[in-house]
């Protein structure tokens, strides 16, 4: 690839488009249709970290700290690392037991809507066909286009095809390797697997060690790139986009996408953390977190079926998939989406615990999926004791809901009213249906429970609506369809 005339392309593309490399301009675009109504999506991080499997996805710069847990693990498992360095893990992932069919049909079992493969990580490979770099799936490694190969299958699914990039920290991430004899060595030129290998930067300075030009440039074309060979729905990015050099690149890259869409006759989205885009020109995404209150503007929230790492390890810890749903529900109840993360092994394979979780979740949702897809929130998104905590990395520990928190969403005429925990009485008291309630002054036709055939009985005074069942026992959230007149 001539990286200057692409350049020039990208250029072309911003003047000749409705949208510029401004924030005033970009905050045209409009959110596309369905997304705030998919509802859920699955998040894929599989790279050449899944080949250690250990640690975490950060074992590519963990490896080179030296002390680190990651650092004395390769010592032991591979010995020297000027003999055996993180290049040396490309071709042992082979992705030899990889079916991007046999995904597809998982995800949509699950319930999922959308997936968002990770495209290029923080090491820097790329697992896709690429003309920026030869360290890509096509060219190493499995020597095919692993995400070509989901796109096909996904959107042969129904399901919407989106990517990620994680590419910016790669600036920094292999640099202390150079603080030691490894194997990443100067030179190092762009185009290099281990290249920059820069300083890394106070995680918190939005200003420090800004990455030079030709790395920016080469970011945006590799971004630019993705856009133009994959054409996906939804274009997430991680943190450190929010730095002050990125910003001109940034709004180009996003001016760059959203005229690629009107070119191609879609709407088109993408994620970001950190204040990173201007509010209005993007969607927000909370990592591992969530709002404790209902928001006007739609959002997402990006967390993982396991708590201490994004891709497979030989010890993750993982959250039950009852935690995962109530957490599901929370979040469309405040007007946003729940991207789950899973991690498969190097060869392509889902363990089990993951696809276990994925087919919970989704047997949940085929029973009420109703009171999830396509919904919107209500005067309030619920009422209970149970306080979420705000923001990002504040999913660590398990929320202890009650039989007393609900969450509502509203499609319709019906209200959906979503009982976190069932309780054993089978007494369901709902506060906000009260008589007099500030949140509703009209009239209720009939109340059912999805997926349960009993009729429950039903009473409105003053204190709450109180619904009673005799049948309904339930590990899992139970749902109250309520017809509103």
């Amino acid at each position: 690839m001539n990286k200057h005339e692409y350049l020039q392309h990208i250029d072309a593309i911003i003047a000749s488009g409705k949208f510029k490399d401004n924030w005033t301009s970009l905050r045209e675009i409009v959110v596309p249709e369905w997304y705030p109504k998919a509802k859920f999506g699955i998040f894929i991080h599989w790279g050449v970290y899944s080949v250690p499997a250990y640690d975490s996805e950060w074992y590519s710069r963990n490896m080179y700290i030296q002390g680190s847990k990651a650092y004395e693990h390769h010592l032991e498992v591979y010995g020297d690392h000027k003999e055996f360095g993180y290049k040396d893990f490309i071709p042992m992932f082979k992705a030899e037991n990889f079916d991007a069919d046999e995904w597809a049909t998982l995800f949509k079992q699950a319930g999922a809507r959308y997936v968002m493969p990770v495209a290029e990580h923080h090491d820097g490979f790329q697992m896709y066909k690429s003309s920026i770099s030869h360290y890509n799936t096509y060219e190493m490694g499995p020597k095919r286009d692993v995400l070509g190969e989901m796109k096909v299958a996904y959107e042969k699914q129904g399901l919407t095809f989106c990517v990620s990039s994680h590419r910016a920290e790669h600036w920094f991430f292999m640099s202390h390797g150079k603080e030691f004899d490894s194997d990443i060595k100067e030179p190092l030129q762009c185009g290099d697997f281990y290249w920059p290998a820069m300083p890394e930067p106070d995680f918190q300075d939005l200003y420090g060690s800004p990455p030079s030009d030709e790395f920016l440039e080469d970011w945006l074309i590799r971004c630019c790139e993705l856009v133009d060979e994959y054409q996906p729905r939804v274009f997430y990015f991680d943190w450190w986009i929010h730095t002050a050099a990125f910003k001109p690149y940034l709004k180009k890259f996003a001016a760059y996408y959203y005229n690629k869409g009107e070119e191609w006759g879609i709407s088109v989205a993408i994620n970001y953390k950190h204040d990173a885009f201007m509010f209005g020109t993007a969607v927000p995404d909370v990592e591992r977190g969530q709002f404790a209150e209902l928001k006007p503007y739609f959002w997402q929230t990006d967390t993982a079926v396991a708590r201490n790492s994004w891709c497979y390890t030989e010890n993750n810890q993982y959250k039950t998939a009852e935690e995962i749903i109530r957490d599901l529900v929370d979040i469309v109840s405040k007007n946003g989406s729940l991207l789950l993360n899973i991690g498969p092994r190097a060869d392509g394979t889902i363990p089990d615990e993951d696809r276990n979780i994925l087919l919970s979740i989704g047997k949940w949702l085929e029973v009420n999926g109703e009171a999830i897809y396509e919904t919107t929130f209500w005067r309030t998104y619920g009422e209970g004791p149970t306080e979420v905590k705000e923001g990002q990395f504040t999913d660590g520990d398990t929320k202890v809901f009650t039989s007393e928190d609900i969450r509502f969403t509203v499609k319709g005429s019906s209200l959906y009213a979503t009982v976190m925990v069932y309780p054993d009485n089978g007494i369901v008291h709902i506060q906000s249906l009260k008589e007099g309630s500030p949140h509703f002054h009209g009239m209720i036709e009939q109340v059912q429970i999805l997926g349960y055939e009993e009729q429950p009985n039903w009473e409105r005074n003053e204190d709450s609506l109180t619904i009673t069942t005799t049948s309904v026992q339930s590990h899992v959230p139970v749902v109250f369809k309520i017809d509103l007149d």
